[in-house]
């Protein structure tokens, strides 16, 4: 099992920044790509980004140039720096990622921008 803890969310202005982080935890043997998916209220969850063990990354192209990718596996971490940020932007976002097989996500973390 791989536990998921996301945290760094919060209520900000718009054109405010915000630091997510994602810590993976528990038998973690193989993992290679993470990712941040979003979700706003009524809608579906969407992949915002992903990064590999390597360090390759791919975005949302609704969030390419403003918010950044990023990863520490020394301590199974990934971070999205997220700057501009709009009202649109506002969702809980939840870390993810897989091993063997199994899809594990974290409880999210909501993300609030105000106009």
């Amino acid at each position: 099992q791989v536990q998921l803890v996301e945290s760094g969310g919060g209520l900000v202005q718009a054109g405010g920044s915000l630091r997510l982080s994602c810590t993976a935890s528990g038998s973690i043997f193989s993992i290679n790509v993470m990712r941040w998916y979003r979700q706003a209220p009524g809608k579906q969850r969407e992949l915002v980004a992903g990064i590999t063990s390597d360090g390759k990354t791919n975005y949302a192209d609704s969030v390419k140039g403003q918010f950044t990718i990023s990863r520490d596996n020394a301590k199974n971490t990934i971070y999205l720096q997220m700057n501009s940020l709009k009202p649109e932007d506002t969702a809980v976002y939840y870390c993810n990622t897989c091993q063997f097989g199994s899809i594990y996500w974290g409880q999210g973390t909501q993300v609030t921008v105000s106009s």
